[in-house]
């Protein structure tokens, strides 16, 4: 029977929501589909167990995250597999990302016992003679965490791990493509210690899922997704405070001092095709020094042909499914786009066979127009980009003639250039010697433009579910 985790109880709502395999198309789990009353329910339950979940001590809270990542050690290839077939990443990304999400897990249990506060002189003049101040950080409420299918697991995790870490409850809703490691994770939060009504797992369709944007009940909304919707919630979410994680078009720059080609073109090809490009910082706009464009593109086109498409579970597949057909056909279209108005085609853009999966090989275009939705737009697929530049600044310009923001990779053996890089570059990460692909989960990320609003990284997306509250007295 189809079931969701509610307030505490697994509980059936008489609706269904099936999943489906991308590569092959083959239903390989349901769960229970959420209306109105079951939303308004944890809404309810969640607004209930603030009351405990603010009381409770630092070292209980980093319990309950201890456990969760202790339990999912134990489960890992269970989620592992289960993501896999969810949402058509190889199995090998796959544990990569559960890696991830035990290690954010780890990060949280750390900073739940490091939520300081500060203590000093107000007696800056003679109005405030003998008077000091205390300031303490308390908990901001219920947290709507908005996951996307992309890494349903771990950039959900990076909306609850932070709110488990301050004392704040979490309706999840997961992306109705990939919710079934949501309710494995339900599953081991159920058993954590953590009180009942404080975690609910709320798969549903978007008409539904607006009560979790516009309800007074909730103090933060956090959303991973598209601009087009993250923008409108903002508008839509009234009063309370929101942190935006959304799209890109990452640029790539290489300058002409390489040392290291293998490791270039390495992390190129895993920061341009890992989870077939459907990553919001996945590499898509490549800016390579003129010096070195003709050896950069032979080693790139090589390795990027070397992948290997096919089945997600399959240990020797190395480039997996699209999540959809429409997206599929979306990607199709913008690169036929480009190569109607130019752009060569230096490999790739082959799809298999009507059956055989929603794979598009690797693709590699050049000379393309840059008005091109496949420049312009974020692809969210496995299309990348080669421009010649003739000096840094130009690529400057380039990564920076985007409506986006998110991060930029930068390969120089220059230090200036790379500082130039980190005053220049509007965006809000430059990874230096590395492709833009690059988090660590510890690290503060985000963008800036249409690329997002606030930042993530446990300890930063702490501050947004923390208010500060100050005492003043009298000696």
């Amino acid at each position: 029977m189809a079931k969701t985790y509610l307030a505490g109880e697994w509980i059936d709502t008489g609706k269904v929501l099936e999943v489906v395999n991308p590569f092959d198309g083959q239903v390989v789990g349901q769960v229970a589909q959420c209306g109105a009353k079951e939303i308004d329910q944890a809404l309810d339950a969640a607004q209930q167990a603030f009351r405990h979940t603010r009381a409770m001590e630092p070292y209980q809270r980093a319990a309950v995250l201890s456990f969760i990542r202790d339990k999912m050690t134990q489960r890992k290839e269970e989620f592992a597999r289960t993501l896999s077939q969810e949402n058509g990443k190889t199995i090998n990304e796959a544990r990569l990302e559960v890696a991830r999400a035990i290690a954010t897990f780890d990060i949280a249990v750390g900073e739940s016992t490091r939520i300081y506060g500060e203590a000093y002189d107000l007696a800056i003049n003679p109005m405030a003679s003998r008077r000091k101040a205390i300031v303490r950080h308390y908990p901001v409420g219920v947290v709507s965490a908005v996951a996307p299918f992309n890494f349903p697991l771990n950039l959900a995790i990076h909306k609850i791990a932070p709110a488990l870490a301050t004392g704040c409850p979490v309706v999840l809703k997961p992306a109705s493509k990939t919710p079934l490691t949501a309710m494995l994770l339900a599953e081991v939060i159920a058993e954590s210690g953590w009180p009942k009504g404080g975690f609910s797992v709320v798969a549903c369709d978007r008409h539904a899922g607006q009560m979790l944007v516009e309800d007074p009940r909730i103090a933060l909304l956090s959303f991973t997704g598209s601009p087009e919707v993250g923008w409108k919630m903002k508008q839509q979410a009234g009063k309370k405070r929101i942190v935006l994680e959304l799209g890109g078009n990452a640029g790539l720059i290489i300058d002409r001092d390489v040392r290291d080609w293998d490791w270039l073109i390495n992390r190129a090809v895993l920061g341009a095709f890992y989870q077939c490009g459907q990553v919001c910082i996945s590499v898509q706009r490549i800016y390579v020094h003129q010096d070195v464009m003709g050896e950069f593109r032979a080693r790139f086109q090589k390795a990027a042909e070397a992948l290997v498409s096919g089945n997600p579970l399959d240990e020797s597949t190395t480039l997996g499914p699209m999540i959809d057909r429409s997206n599929l056909e979306r990607l199709q279209s913008w690169i036929q786009e480009a190569l109607e108005q130019g752009a060569g085609l230096v490999t790739g853009n082959t799809v298999a066979p009507v059956g055989q999966g929603l794979n598009l090989s690797a693709t590699i275009l050049e000379e393309v127009n840059p008005t091109c939705r496949i420049n312009t737009d974020e692809a969210f697929g496995p299309v990348v980009t080669l421009t010649p530049v003739t000096h840094m600044e130009e690529a400057f310009e380039l990564v920076n003639d985007s409506r986006f923001g998110l991060q930029c990779g930068i390969f120089t053996n220059d230090f200036h250039t790379t500082m130039k890089a980190l005053d220049t570059l509007e965006v809000g990460g430059v990874i230096h010697d590395d492709v833009p692909s690059f988090r660590v989960d510890s690290m503060p990320y985000g963008g800036v433009k249409d690329s997002g609003f606030g930042r993530e990284g446990i300890r930063y997306a702490m501050r947004d579910m923390l208010e500060e509250r100050v005492l003043v007295y009298k000696v």
